[in-house]
């Protein structure tokens, strides 16, 4: 389903970027089946490819009382059913190499959180699995050095991969974007996204619960788009206060429409 469009996007053919976005964790099914159903309806109005996002299970979570999800099987199944009630791709996260085979069984694309970006056997499993592959680029890491995160792929036989920035750590608590990575990653020859969304977060602080600055997410959307990325992720929710992961730095469901209209006409602009 998602191989439709990765060509274009990989030869710059593509009139449009491209959207990852939904809750930033399964949280239940009438929910899921919601955003989705918004999403989609945003998407093929303004003629934006469009993936569906959400965690099955959060496992980098601060506090040990913090949500971790409703049960694997169960998050992954309602993944499947968003993909086959609205015709679009999936993708979610995963942390540890036995994970990819499952996920690979319900989702379309497989997600390397930032930290594990240099997991030698988390990512050959990935590549494995011949699904398409999104790796977030490591706050800690150099736009440069994600260039041996694809060929760890590439050379496992799997060439679907995705590059995510999602800012640089920037003292403790808080992280900044730096642009020139997206030309830098784009060279590798591989679609380039931007997380709008994580690259706002204010972390590490000390009642345990992540923060961030959500005003801010047109800001790093639109420099995004006029830089080249070749698609942006966002996570949204139409209750943010009261989401159960990430709260703090999504976008509300409710602003997504107005958000993409002007970002397409950014995109336009720059073509």
């Amino acid at each position: 389903m998602i191989n439709k469009y990765i060509p274009e996007i990989k030869n710059g053919t593509s009139q449009n970027f491209f959207l990852m976005a939904g809750p930033c964790a399964i949280e239940g099914e009438e929910i899921a089946l919601r955003i989705a159903e918004k999403i989609v309806t945003i998407t093929d109005k303004l003629n934006i490819p469009y993936i569906f996002k959400g965690s099955y299970r959060k496992a980098n979570r601060s506090r040990l009382d913090s949500f971790m999800g409703i049960g694997d099987e169960k998050a992954l199944k309602i993944l499947e059913k968003v993909g086959k009630t609205f015709g679009v791709p999936t993708v979610t996260d995963i942390h540890e190499s036995h994970e990819a085979a499952m996920a690979a069984a319900y989702v379309d694309v497989l997600q390397i959180p930032a930290f594990l970006c240099r997991q030698t056997d988390l990512l050959v499993a990935a590549a494995k699995t011949n699904k398409v592959v999104n790796v977030k680029k490591g706050q800690f890491l150099s736009a440069g050095s994600m260039k041996f995160a694809v060929d760890k792929i590439v050379e496992s036989g799997n060439e679907k991969v995705f590059l995510t920035d999602r800012g640089n750590t920037f003292g403790y608590q808080d992280l900044i974007v730096d642009y020139r990575g997206i030309p830098e990653m784009r060279a590798f020859n591989v679609p380039t996204v931007m997380d709008c969304t994580h690259s706002l977060q204010q972390p590490n602080q000390t009642s345990g619960v992540t923060g961030g600055k959500p005003a801010l997410i047109e800001t790093i959307a639109k420099a995004a788009i006029a830089v080249g990325a070749d698609g942006l992720f966002i996570e949204t929710h139409p209750d943010p206060a009261n989401a159960k992961s990430d709260g703090a730095n999504m976008l509300h469901l409710d602003l997504l429409e107005g958000l993409m209209e002007k970002l397409v006409r950014v995109r336009q602009a720059i073509l």
